[in-house]
């Protein structure tokens, strides 16, 4: 039986729970999905393909840019997926991505408030911006990247990180996990990671 790994870091405990549900539909599959975080994960070589999943504040977490940067030898012999938990996300140019599904949960996405124009602020909430460092540190191996809705608590964040999310995103706490969406991506893994394949 094929085997996934489905690791995560989580402030709160939202992205453990998103990876909980993601790897029960993978299972649902036939396809066996281990969730762990990341912190625990020592040997990925038993695995047939990997998921990560990490929150965005100041940009998506720095260790889950760290781990695809250290491990890029690893993950690049492995189908990888990747999902971005968020609380806001501006519609705007996404890259060409021809070799990577790229899934945005259209609950979460706002269109800029003048058409046509992305402001200071919003900038920081596009697609684009929150991709180039995803991309920059992901190996080839890359096929897969989910934008979902998060759930954010003030008082779980860093200062620096509540200033920043209060005053340049501007996002407000609360509950945005589209929970339909989620679990129809993860049921959707082992074929955009091509582990039904023969």
């Amino acid at each position: 039986m094929k085997k996934i790994l489905v690791a995560y870091i989580t402030h709160s405990g939202t992205t453990r729970d998103v990876a909980d549900a993601i790897a029960e539909e993978i299972t649902k599959t036939g396809v066996e999905a281990q969730v762990l975080e990341l912190t625990e994960v020592k040997n990925i070589s038993e695995f047939d393909a990997v998921v990560l999943g990490a929150p965005m504040i100041v940009g998506w977490h720095r260790d889950a840019l760290k781990y695809l940067k250290t491990h890029q030898s690893e993950l690049a012999e492995k189908p990888l997926a990747l999902f971005l938990m968020g609380m806001s996300l501006t519609e705007g140019p996404t890259p060409d991505l021809p070799s990577i599904d790229l899934h945005l949960d259209q609950k979460l996405l706002t269109a800029p408030k003048n058409p046509g124009r992305i402001g200071f602020k919003e900038s920081f909430t596009t697609i684009k911006h929150y991709l180039h460092p995803v991309l920059s540190a992901a190996p080839k191996s890359l096929a897969a990247v989910g934008f979902f809705g998060g759930r954010m608590d003030m008082y779980r964040l860093k200062w620096f990180e509540a200033l920043f999310v209060m005053l340049v995103v501007g996002a407000k706490p609360g509950e945005k996990r589209n929970w339909p969406d989620i679990r129809a991506w993860g049921a959707s893994l082992p074929a955009l990671l091509k582990l039904n394949e023969k």
